[in-house]
């Protein structure tokens, strides 16, 4: 009997190390630009399954993008990290990721390359493509906000610490999408006057929205690394990371 229940374990344990999140780089192309995202998910799952995008912070697609991506993958959701920039390109340099952002924030490549990176994850054979969702840290949050207000068939948006930017007056009646906001309340990146034009476009939208601020946070909460740039008004905060994950789960659960 002791035999057989050890052969047992063994199985199992040879069963588990073959299952487990599977992360691998996709490379695709937009307009010309090669790029080359992040997808995760968990193999031991068989069948379609909501899909996440994610959206990286002005920085470009790091391992701290890859890490939540793998996060979403363990929550049983295939994740795919879009690339905004191209191929291998993301700093560590405020300048320059400021450069690389400035080069797409108002203009239609900023829509038209998110719904490139949701194209990809949308086709993904392991993906309900009735169940889809988009999140976004800092650059990244206004980039999903902009995929909403484009009119993307997606459920849902979360923004962590994003650039709040409102909706055009063209964007109100095509707007599907659902919207939490996880905003640090000290964050003095966003002006007041950006939060009321915001939520002044969802409400004339008749948007589905939510906005949770979290006390003694902010700029780049979420982020680990924050404080290492050295900038004033950037700074890591657990509790609010925690707090905004947990609360981005519960708005999962809702819309799928």
């Amino acid at each position: 009997m002791k035999k057989i229940l050890a052969i047992i374990v063994l199985v199992f344990i040879a069963i588990s190390a073959q299952a487990g999140v599977v992360g691998k780089p996709v490379q695709y192309t937009h307009e010309g630009t090669v790029l080359e995202g992040y997808l995760a998910y968990d193999d031991s799952v068989n069948n379609k399954r909501p899909g996440i995008l994610v959206v990286h912070e002005w920085w470009g697609l790091n391992d701290y993008v890859r890490s939540r991506v793998d996060k979403l993958a363990q929550l049983g959701y295939v994740a795919f990290a879009l690339d905004m920039y191209g191929k291998g390109i993301w700093t560590t340099k405020p300048a320059e990721a400021k450069e690389l952002s400035g080069h797409l924030r108002g203009t239609p490549l900023l829509r038209q390359r998110a719904q490139a990176g949701l194209d990809i994850l949308k086709n993904n054979n392991q993906v309900d493509p009735q169940r889809i969702a988009a999140i976004g840290y800092c650059f990244g949050g206004t980039t999903v906000l902009e995929l909403a207000y484009s009119g993307a068939d997606i459920a849902g948006v979360v923004t962590f610490h994003g650039g709040l930017t409102a909706a055009k007056p063209e964007d109100l009646s095509r707007i599907k999408a659902k919207f939490l906001v996880c905003h640090g309340a000290d964050d003095g990146f966003i002006p007041a006057a950006a939060i009321q034009a915001f939520q002044e476009g969802l409400n004339k939208a008749g948007s589905d929205w939510q906005m949770i601020y979290f006390s003694g946070a902010v700029h780049a909460f979420t982020n680990p690394d924050a404080d290492k740039v050295g900038v004033k008004g950037i700074a890591y905060n657990q509790q609010a990371d925690e707090r905004s994950w947990n609360y981005m789960r519960q708005f999962f659960e809702e819309i799928f």
